[in-house]
C-alpha cells in the first residue's frame, strides 16, 4: 500500500502483497497528481496520457502525424504496413537465412552486436521511460495541471482517475498496457467499429470504452465494485467531450461474471434495465477486453459469462480480447512460467473445440503491425 506520508511520496513504498502497473512511470506526463482518496482509503491520481491523433484528425480521416514512440514510425492510413515494421521484418528473414553461425565467434562463443544508438533512440528513450514520481495535490494547487493543459488540446489527451498500487483484487484501478493495446487496433480500424453496439467486459477504468467511443454508437462499459464503477464513470465524464463528434454513448453498468444474470435490482447503482438488456442483445456486435486474464478462476468465469451472453445474442459477434503475456519465475516449476497465459490459451482451444450444436468459435489472431496512437510501451509480450 502507497504510504501516504507527504515526505515519503518521492519513494512510495509497497506490500509484498501489492500489484503494481507501470504504465504511469513511463508515459511522458510531467506529473500524476494525487486528487483524492477513493471509499477504500486508496489514493487516486489523475493522469494525462497523450493521443497521437486527435479525435478531429479521426473524424475528417487525416493521415497520423509523423510521430517517434521507441522507433519512427513512417504510418500510412489503412492496411498499410509502416515502412520501418516492413524493414524489420525483412531483417529478421535475412538474419535467419544467415544461420546461427554467423554470430559465433572464434571460440564458438555467441558474440552479440549492437546496433550503435542514435540521437532518435536517445530521445525517444526520454520520452518512454522517464519515471516520475506522483505529487500530492496541495490545497491551492488545482491549477496544477494548467502548464500541461496550454501545451496540448482537449481533442488529443485521454484524463484518467486510477490508482498506483492495489491488492490483486483492485487491479481493474490501475491502468495497464492491453488496455493501450486495444485502444490503438481501435483507432487503426475505425471504419469497423463506426455505429457499432460494444460491450466491454472488465472495463476497469474505462480507458478502452473511452476510446471506443469516439466512433462506436453505444458501448457498455461492465466491471464489478461500486467504487471501481464510480472511478470509471468519473472517466468517462471527463473525457466526455472526446465523444461529442461522433456522437457515441458509453453507459457504465455492474456486470458480475460470478452471476448468471444481469444486475437490474432498481436500488443498486449501476444496474441494468429491461431495456438496456434487450438493446444489448438484439445490437451488440462488437465484445471486447483488455488484461482481465490473471487469475484462474476469473479466466474460467469470464468464458462463462461470454458464452452466456452470445448466446443470448440476435446476431453474430466479434470478441477482442487483449492481454499482457507475463513471465514468472516460480518454485513450484524452477523454471520461467506464464501460468495464467497457459490456462487462457487452453480455456480459448476449449471454447474453440465447444460442439453444443449452437455456438460456434472461431479464433484469429490479430498481428501487432497496426501503428501506435498513444503513448506507451509496446513490448513483445503483449
Amino acid at each position: 500500500v502507497v504510504n501516504l506520508a507527504e515526505k515519503e511520496m518521492d519513494n512510495p513504498t509497497f506490500r509484498s502483497d501489492t500489484v503494481l502497473s507501470d504504465v504511469h512511470l513511463h508515459c511522458p506526463s510531467k506529473r500524476h497528481l494525487m486528487v483524492r482518496l477513493n471509499a477504500v482509503g486508496q489514493p487516486v491520481f489523475l493522469s494525462h496520457f497523450k493521443l497521437l491523433w486527435s479525435t478531429a484528425d479521426l473524424a475528417s480521416g487525416k493521415h497520423m502525424r509523423e510521430i517517434t514512440t521507441g522507433r519512427e514510425h513512417q504510418c500510412r492510413s489503412g492496411d498499410e504496413l509502416c515502412d520501418t515494421d516492413r524493414s524489420d521484418v525483412k531483417k529478421e528473414g535475412e538474419l535467419n537465412s544467415e544461420g546461427v553461425e554467423a554470430l559465433l565467434d572464434d571460440d564458438g562463443d555467441l558474440e552479440v552486436v549492437r546496433r550503435p544508438r542514435s540521437a532518435s533512440d536517445l530521445q525517444a528513450e526520454d520520452l518512454l521511460r522517464d519515471i516520475v514520481c506522483p505529487v500530492i495535490l496541495m490545497k491551492g494547487k488545482e491549477d496544477a495541471f494548467e502548464d500541461e493543459d496550454q501545451e496540448c488540446t482537449c481533442s488529443d489527451v485521454v484524463k484518467i482517475e486510477h490508482t498506483m498500487a492495489t491488492p490483486l483484487e483492485d487491479v481493474g484501478k490501475q491502468v495497464w498496457r492491453a488496455a493501450f493495446l486495444l485502444a490503438d487496433y481501435i483507432l487503426f480500424k475505425r471504419d469497423t467499429f463506426r455505429c457499432c453496439s460494444v460491450l466491454e467486459l472488465g472495463g476497469g477504468t474505462g480507458i478502452t470504452s473511452i476510446i471506443m467511443g469516439t466512433v462506436a454508437k453505444r458501448v457498455y462499459c461492465t466491471d464489478v465494485g461500486e467504487d471501481l464503477l464510480a472511478m470509471c464513470e468519473q472517466n468517462v465524464a471527463l473525457n466526455k467531450h472526446l465523444m461529442e463528434s461522433g456522437g457515441g454513448e458509453i453507459k457504465v453498468k455492474e456486470l458480475d461474471w460470478l452471476k448468471d444474470e444481469f444486475c437490474t435490482d432498481p436500488e443498486a447503482p449501476y444496474s441494468w434495465s429491461e431495456e438496456e438488456i434487450a438493446d444489448l442483445l438484439d445490437h451488440c456486435s462488437v465484445i471486447m477486453a483488455a488484461d482481465v486474464f490473471y487469475d484462474d478462476d476469473l479466466t474460467d468465469a469470464f468464458f462463462r459469462t461470454l458464452y452466456r451472453v452470445t448466446h443470448n445474442l440476435r446476431n453474430s459477434c466479434t470478441v477482442y480480447l487483449a492481454l499482457e503475456k507475463r513471465l514468472n519465475f516460480t518454485l513450484r516449476h524452477m523454471d520461467v512460467t506464464c501460468e495464467a497465459y497457459s490456462h487462457f490459451r487452453n480455456t480459448l482451444n476449449d471454447l474453440e473445440n465447444l460442439q453444443d450444436g449452437k455456438m460456434k468459435y472461431t479464433v484469429e489472431p490479430i498481428k501487432l503491425d497496426f501503428c501506435q496512437f498513444l503513448v506507451y510501451e509496446r513490448i513483445e509480450q503483449l
